[in-house]
């Protein structure tokens, strides 16, 4: 006898209209996405005429040699690589290593410590008392401007507790009986028990590294510091494709590379990269936080 229940008609249309739903907005969600990568292979001339929607009407990769021809992008690509990895190391090593000391329940002064952190969750300076206290630090001009200022996040930190304090107490009370102190318990057992809610804040952290413009923009003047998505912001900003044009003037890429079709490349250029983390990454957050250690 089967055992399966049929749906009704009424269960199956509204089945179908969810399903219907979700496609729509799956489109809605990828469809720009893959725009600017046809658009981005595509002839620059030929996609001035426009009608390009799904396939490349002229394929191309004339787009990426303009871009990488460009001077100063692969320099900016390497800052932004170098304050990436250099930048989510130290703010997660920095981060966990407050949030282990806020997450002992021992801690003298720990709750006025929380509410101290809480009120900056709220009310922050201001651009422009930032902007003098960087000055005041010595940091303008500063490859440590994109790692000092960003090294501690609060809002990470109560991630980091919250974490830290479900970890039960006989890893650390082990730990002690064999004379660990409380750095060689960090290190030794709260880190590696802990990959789960640090590949979480890495990649949060990571992404806002790699993403982030505005430091670049108010803080660096030298050109040779600035990361790839503050050169990004200038492609896009600029009214005109003179200053890129004039990057590959002479070559054959003048003629079918336009100020449009070059933005689009470096889009995908900066973008990519950063991508490419998320499935390296990912099965730390379906992982178990105590996976093969002792329950409390």
């Amino acid at each position: 006898m089967w055992s399966l229940k049929r749906k009704t008609t009424g269960e199956a249309l509204f089945d179908l209209a969810n399903n219907i739903i979700m496609l729509s907005l799956c489109f809605v969600t990828l469809y720009p996405i893959w725009y600017v990568i046809v658009n981005a292979f595509n002839n620059g001339s030929d996609a001035m005429q426009g009608g390009i929607y799904w396939w490349p009407r002229m394929f191309s990769l004339e787009n990426f040699k303009a871009v990488f021809a460009s001077p100063g992008i692969m320099l900016a690509m390497w800052i932004t690589v170098a304050k990436t990895l250099v930048g989510t190391v130290a703010h997660v090593f920095f981060t966990a290593m407050v949030a282990y000391a806020f997450s002992r329940r021992n801690l003298i002064g720990g709750k006025i410590y929380i509410l101290m952190g809480t009120v900056t969750l709220f009310f922050g300076g201001g651009l422009i008392p930032t902007f003098l206290l960087i000055k005041d630090l010595h940091l303008l001009d500063n490859f440590l401007v994109y790692i000092i200022p960003v090294l501690f996040s609060f809002f990470d930190l109560i991630i980091f507790m919250t974490f830290f304090r479900d970890i039960p107490e006989g890893l650390e009370e082990a730990a002690r009986m064999d004379g660990a102190n409380d750095w060689s318990i960090f290190l030794r057992v709260v880190i590696p028990v802990s990959m789960p809610v640090i590949a979480t804040i890495a990649l949060f952290h990571g992404v806002y590294q790699w993403n982030d413009y505005f430091a670049g923009i108010i803080y660096v003047n030298n050109p040779d510091l600035q990361p790839v998505q503050t050169f990004l912001y200038r492609v896009v900003a600029q009214s005109s494709s003179n200053q890129m044009i004039t990057a590959v003037q002479g070559s054959n890429l003048v003629k079918s590379v336009t100020s449009q079709s070059i933005k689009l490349a470096t889009m995908i250029v900066t973008t990519l990269p950063i991508v490419f983390v998320y499935p390296f990454l990912q099965r730390y957050f379906v992982k178990g936080m105590m996976l093969g250690s002792i329950k409390g």
